[in-house]
């Protein structure tokens, strides 16, 4: 079986095989010829490295240099890799709960995942990963430095992060756990649902619906629209990815997917239906929403169903096949790109938001809770002629109190010199998550001009 997939670990639909692109003689006579010296330069460090050599180990070095010359989504996964891909998929696996790639040596972090170690420890899409219990991770492949992160259920490791902003890198400790992955989330904001869909895996769309299904329920009246949070969403699933998008949109291309060969090409269309009833949606996205969810944020941009808020996404708009090597682990190679229903292709791109906001803590000003002077407070005011008697008079506004005087911030140094990680701002909760907050109140505002478009 060859399997299609679309973010850096593990997401895959099914894909049929294709013939293998016809060489001529003489470019067949040359490949021997390079595998010919492949051969031999084995043999000579197999027979003349100065320490013994595993050839297991040397053939697999051997691939992965091969396939990540080539880009930093092609690998050599091993059976071990290979059956840990199978079962995050399923939405369970081992380990810290980061996504990750490589870049310029270093491990950068796509994103956590909600609800993991690294998730709550506040890990961010965009750090650098430098060492790992003090041992640098420049020298090690991607697959080498995730081996190293994963490990035994209830045992610590120690990472040294350097994030942009901050000036010192700092050690992060955590404890590796099973990760058991709830890719979709609700809850209510007034008469607004909140939906948080933090990766593709193969139950993502039916928990939609069932998500989406119960709060409408429990609005009891029509909706303002939804917010979908697709922040921090390293991707998933192809087909739950076209679910997704198809869920909301009643008629036209989701995506489709290009490689070398024309005749390769794979568009996806929506159906009639919408489980949003054509309500507003917001859509939110960030630098660590990746693959798939970009193709949800690019179809639902390109139709105008939704309003896209928040920064620029990833830009991973390659597709990887996964191919079994029989017996040997399997083979995860890029074979085509992905484009959104106008033709865009977003691969080191990533997808413009409608409206760019920069994520914020939200935080009272000081006096913000004093009572603000009005009309109502200056002294002998005529009183309203509709002679509201449940409302009492304002009082006179009180003048706000000097701030308290507060001894200095520590500077955040921890053991080694190295400064403390910074709290996280907690999403989905709008009084700490400014983009989510600009979200209900763009919704809120376009249920005020509804009505007169009517």
């Amino acid at each position: 079986m060859i399997r299609k997939i679309l973010i850096a670990a593990g997401s895959v639909a099914l894909l049929s095989t294709t013939a293998l692109t016809p060489v001529s003689a003489a470019e067949r006579k040359e490949t021997y010829k390079l595998l010919d010296l492949f051969g031999e330069v084995l043999e000579k460090v197999r027979s003349e490295y100065v320490e013994p050599v595993n050839d297991e180990e040397l053939i697999e070095a051997a691939l992965n240099g091969m396939l990540t010359s080539l880009d930093p989504h092609s690998a050599y996964l091993n059976p071990k890799n290979s059956k840990d891909m199978d079962i995050q998929t399923r939405g369970e696996f081992g380990g810290l709960g980061l996504e990750v790639t490589m870049e310029n040596g270093w491990v950068k972090v796509v994103s956590p995942i909600d609800d993991t170690p690294a998730y709550r420890a506040g890990m961010q899409p965009g750090d650098f990963v430098t060492h790992l219990d003090g041992e640098p991770v420049q020298g090690l492949s991607l697959s080498e430095a995730v081996d190293r992160m994963r490990g035994t259920v209830n045992t610590d490791i120690k990472l040294t992060v350097r994030r942009a902003g901050v000036e010192q890198p700092f050690d992060i400790k955590l404890t590796r756990a099973v990760i058991k992955v709830q890719t979709v989330k609700g809850q209510l904001h007034g008469d607004i649902g909140y939906i948080r869909i933090s990766q593709f895996s193969a139950t993502t769309h039916a928990d939609l619906v069932r998500i989406m299904g119960q709060l409408k329920k429990d609005i009891g009246k029509t909706p303002t629209g939804f917010v979908i949070d697709l922040r921090n969403n390293p991707g998933g699933l192809l087909d739950q990815a076209v679910a997704v998008s198809d869920d909301f949109l009643d008629k036209g291309e989701i995506v489709s997917t290009r490689s070398r060969r024309p005749e390769d090409t794979q568009r996806f269309n929506a159906r009639p239906g919408d489980i949003a009833d054509s309500l507003p949606l917001v859509v939110l996205i960030n630098d660590g929403s990746a693959s798939a969810s970009e193709i949800v944020a690019g179809a639902l941009q390109d139709h105008k169903r939704a309003v896209l808020l928040g920064t620029r996404s990833f830009g991973k708009g390659s597709v990887q096949t996964l191919m079994p090597l029989h017996g040997h682990g399997s083979l995860r190679l890029t074979t085509a790109r992905y484009y959104t229903p106008s033709g865009r292709s977003i691969q080191a791109v990533g997808i413009e938001p409608d409206i760019k906001a920069q994520q914020s803590k939200v935080e009272p000003i000081a006096g913000a809770a004093v009572e603000r002077r009005s009309e109502a407070s200056l002294r002998k005011a005529l009183p309203n002629p509709n002679g509201d008697k449940d409302k009492t008079p304002a009082k006179p506004a009180e003048q706000p109190k000097a701030p308290e005087t507060k001894a200095p911030a520590p500077d955040h140094k921890g053991e080694g010199g190295k400064a403390e990680a910074p709290a996280p701002i907690k999403l989905g909760d709008p009084a700490q998550d400014y983009q989510l907050a600009r979200a209900l109140d763009l919704l809120r505002g376009l249920s005020l001009y509804r009505p007169a478009q009517r």
